[in-house]
């Protein structure tokens, strides 16, 4: 994923050349393309390497070994690539990656990763960072997510392509998050989310598909109905687990969508709530 980000960031000059505010304050050992912008009393750690066309709001701190992308607006008292925040990290060198066309928005905190947890925290593209939102180390957001003002993800989270987090949604370790689900305003999740599914509540309990989200995305009304079908199946029917994911498994013979479904759960080391 990050290949052909490695091969931008031959390209780049130091920080002389990038548009940096007189009362910034850029380590010379910072990487950054010509045209990057940094705002008033933002300081960038050693270590960083930032893309072409981001942009970094007054007051931001970017530290550690982190790789920025391309075109990314990081908002003023952003914290990115700060320490962990784990009793176990002893300094040890972890890091932060981040794709291209990711908006961090004010005193939003994104940590590096830790040892235990494989030494990265890794945001893909398009994701969006609300206010106040915080990522904790050794998670990993895919694509065109969006974390709500004031949501907090533990360490170990995993969010697949579209999801969205409500604001103040609050997130356990190590729970993962499928394609297009959606966590309601306030929620305490505890366990996965698959793909598709909405849930809400403290704790979050299981409300339906995401048939919004799946629409404004390009999903058909006979697709969304299949769907409609497995949910019910899954978490209305009745059915133990097992025997639910087998009438699933039989579902995604003409519905590879309900075929994601079964992936998901069948990897799942939380379990999903029912």
């Amino acid at each position: 994923m990050y290949g052909a980000q490695d091969r931008r960031l031959k390209g780049m000059t130091r920080v002389a050349h990038a548009r940096i505010h007189p009362a910034a304050i850029v380590d010379a050992g910072a990487t950054l393309a010509p045209d990057v912008e940094i705002g008033a009393f933002a300081q960038i750690g050693a270590g960083v390497e930032i893309g072409a066309g981001t942009r970094i709001g007054s007051h931001a701190v970017i530290e550690g070994a982190t790789r920025i992308g391309r075109d990314n607006v990081i908002a003023h008292f952003a914290c990115v690539g700060v320490a962990p925040q784990d009793r176990k990290y002893a300094g040890e060198p972890t890091r932060l990656e981040i794709g291209d066309r990711n908006i961090i928005r004010e005193y939003a905190t994104i940590s590096r990763g830790t040892e235990q947890g494989g030494g990265v925290t890794r945001l893909g593209h398009d994701n969006c960072i609300m206010a106040y939102a915080h990522i904790a180390h050794d998670c990993e957001l895919a694509n065109h997510v969006t974390v709500a003002n004031g949501a907090s993800l533990a360490g170990h989270v995993w969010i697949d392509d579209y999801a969205i987090l409500g604001g103040f949604s609050l997130v356990h370790q190590f729970c993962r998050f499928g394609t297009l689900s959606f966590s309601g305003m306030g929620s305490a999740i505890n366990q996965d989310v698959p793909p598709y599914v909405l849930v809400a509540g403290h704790p979050a309990h299981p409300r339906g598909i995401n048939s919004t989200g799946l629409r404004r995305h390009g999903y058909s009304s006979p697709q969304v109905i299949l769907l409609r079908r497995a949910y019910r199946t899954l978490y209305r029917s009745g059915l133990p687990l097992h025997e639910a994911m087998c009438r699933l498994r039989a579902m995604a013979a003409e519905a590879p969508e309900v075929g994601a479904m079964v992936d998901f759960i069948s990897g799942s080391t939380r379990g999903i709530r029912r």
